[in-house]
Formats: C-alpha cells, structure tokens, sequence
C-alpha cells in the first residue's frame, strides 16, 4: 500500500507540472504582440502561424500517450518538462516568418508532450485517493497562467527582451522538472492488465473527445472574443470589455477549484450535464443581453458552468482501460486542444454572416449536446477488444 506521505508528495509535484505547463505557455502568450513586431509578421500571418503551435502539439499528445503507456510516466513526465522548458525560449529568438513557424511548432509538440504526460500522472494519483482531484490540477494550470501575465507584465516594464524572460523561464522549468520528478509515482506497477498487440479503441473515447472539443470550442471562444462583443456589440469602453475574460477566468478557476468536492457528491455526470447547460445559458446570457452588466453576469456564470466538465472527461478517459490511459487521454486532450484552437476561428467566420452576439448561438447549442451527452461518463463494463 503506498504511503501517505509518498501520495501526498506525488500530488503536489503533480500541481507544480501543471502550474509549470500554465506558465510556460502563459509567457509566451503575454509576449505574443512584442515578438510579432520582432518578427514583422501582421496579424493574418500570426494567426495562420498559431496552427503550427496546434499541429505540434497535437502531434506530441499522440506521441507522449503511446510513449507513457509503454515506458511509464513516472520517466516521461520530467523529460516532457524539461523538453518543453527548453522549447519555450525558442519564439523568443525567432528573427522571421520561418523561424516562428518552426519555434511554435517545436514548441507546440514540447507542450503536447507535458499535458498528455501530466494528465496521465494526474489519473494515477487520483486513483490512489479513490476521490476525485483532476479538477484542482487544472485550476492551477490556470494560476500558473496568472503568474505568467504579472510575471511578463513586470519583465516588460523594465524592457527585457522576450528572448531572456523565457530563456529564464526555460531554466527554472528544466530544474524544477527535474527536481519533482522524484516525488512521481510509477504507474507502471498500478496496471492490472497490460494491453498488448492491436487495440480497438472504445468507442466512449472517441464520444468522449468529440464532447471534449465541443465544450473547448467554447471555452476558446469566451477567452478570445468575450472583450470584443462587450466592446463591439454593446459599445463598453475598453477598460470595461477587459472584465468579460476577467469575469469568465476567474469563476473558471475558482470552479474548478471546487469542482472535485462538487464531483465527489454528485457524480461526473450530474457535473457534466449541468455543468454545459449552466454554460450553455450562461453564453446565451450574455449573448442577447442588451445591458453590459447582464452580459458581464452572463460570462461569469459560464465560467463557473464549465469550470469542471473537461476534467470530467479527461479522468474518465485515463480510468477507462488499464494500461492505456495515456494513449486514450492522448485522444481526448488531443481534439479537446483543437476545439480551443477552431473556436476563435469558427467564430470569426462566422461573424463575416452574421453578428458576433448571434455566432455565439453556436457555442451554446454545443453546450447543450455535451449536457444531453453526460451519460456517457456512467460507469459500464469496458470489453476489451484486441483487433486481429
């Protein structure tokens, strides 16, 4: 039986991961405007440069889950850290176009590697506890991105150039990987079967991960085009607009904060169910209000709607088969990342056919089939079905 103390220390080092995760991709965020004046790219060109830092990092999900499963996470997780730590400064030295391109997607396959890594770590402590706890690991992937914009926000001021706040960031993330990875569980010794040959893959998971792009196309949207539709369809000042994201990110986090002990009553399904229709009214709130404060409401109870409905999914992902965790996380993760990174873009597409107020329809009809689709987290029996 595993020592109490070894659990505990193996939980916070798992927090320290996902902060570390937050953090990195945080600071690159912040530094997003200086290094595309650096680089003299526009904004069309940043934006077609971003789908490298997707398509890299769903590429390193896919990696890191079969690799983890195979090897053990107690050995991926520290070298995903320390490989994404060292990828970070690399937008930081981009002198163009090309050179971008190819940071972002090294980078994106440095954070594929970490999150699929450190979700999987996060379903083997939560396995120990016999209670749920994935949720409070992603509330500090979110800290660890506040602590990115006030740690950018004071590098700027006293003019650093990107390329020295990361490579510092790099430095402190190589040795806190590998300093925590002491505190890591095997996961290895957890399998009771070991999934070899060919595997047909559950078709929960891919029910799963359809659901995880969905609800994470709408969380992208509110991220990216929440201060717009305050500032462009009710007219706020910009000050003012900045307070939707706040809004939404704050309940987000402070949700997902109390999402486990919510789960550990209710169950993942009530939270998934209820938890998308509360988003999914929340975004309608906000979407037809007519009033600034009524829309400002309106995100803040979105986010606390969806605060903890993915990481529902994502521990339903890693329980469902022994010895795959990682590689069916790797899925789920995988097209949840995707539904972040179409959202905006589905967004503006639509906003060329119709008002952004009324595009945000669409998220909330996705919202509402992920709570109609909750049943699918119950606990069934899993056949396993190796393919000929």
């Amino acid at each position: 039986m595993l020592d109490v103390n070894a659990l505990k220390a193996a939980r916070v080092a798992t927090f320290t991961y996902f902060v570390l995760n937050g953090f990195l991709l945080g600071l690159w965020l912040v530094h997003i405007p200086t290094i595309e004046q650096r680089t003299g790219i526009d904004h069309a060109e940043l934006g077609r440069l971003l789908l490298l830092l997707g398509l890299g990092a769903f590429v390193g999900m896919r990696i890191g889950g079969k690799v983890a499963d195979r090897m053990g996470v107690k050995l991926i997780l520290p070298i995903a850290g320390v490989f994404c730590s060292l990828t970070a400064v690399l937008p930081g030295l981009a002198v163009g176009q090309w050179t971008l391109g190819a940071a972002l997607l090294i980078f994106g396959i440095g954070n594929g590697l970490i999150d699929v890594a450190m979700n999987a770590h996060a379903v083997v402590v939560e396995r120990h506890y016999k209670r749920p706890v994935m949720s409070a690991f992603h509330a500090t992937w979110s800290l660890g991105g506040v602590a990115a914009a006030l740690t950018g926000a004071r590098t700027l001021s006293w003019d650093l150039s990107p390329a020295v706040t990361l490579g510092l960031a790099a430095a402190l993330g190589v040795v806190v990987s590998l300093v925590t990875a002491r505190a890591l569980l095997n996961e290895k010794e957890e399998h009771h079967v070991q999934v070899v040959g060919k595997r047909k893959v559950p078709r929960r998971i891919w029910i799963m991960a359809a659901l995880a792009g969905l609800i994470m196309l709408s969380e992208g949207s509110a991220n990216d085009w929440s201060v717009l539709h305050l500032q462009d369809v009710l007219g706020a000042a910009p000050e003012v607009a900045a307070l939707a994201y706040g809004a939404f990110a704050t309940t987000m986090t402070g949700g997902r904060l109390l999402a486990d002990r919510i789960t550990a009553r209710v169950g993942p399904v009530a939270v998934l169910r209820w938890g998308s229709a509360i988003g999914a009214a929340g975004i309608a709130t906000a979407a037809l209000s007519p009033w600034i404060w009524l829309a400002l409401v309106g995100w803040a109870i979105a986010g606390a709607g969806l605060a903890g409905t993915v990481p529902q999914l994502f521990s339903a992902a890693g329980h469902e088969e022994a010895g795959a965790a990682a590689a069916n996380m790797s899925r789920v993760v995988g097209i949840g990342y995707i539904g972040v990174l179409a959202g905006p873009a589905v967004i503006g597409w639509l906003t060329h056919l119709m008002p952004l107020n009324v595009a945000f329809l669409l998220p909330v009809a996705f919202c509402v089939i992920a709570a109609l689709s909750a049943g699918v987290l119950r606990n069934e029996p899993v056949e396993e079905r190796v393919a000929a």
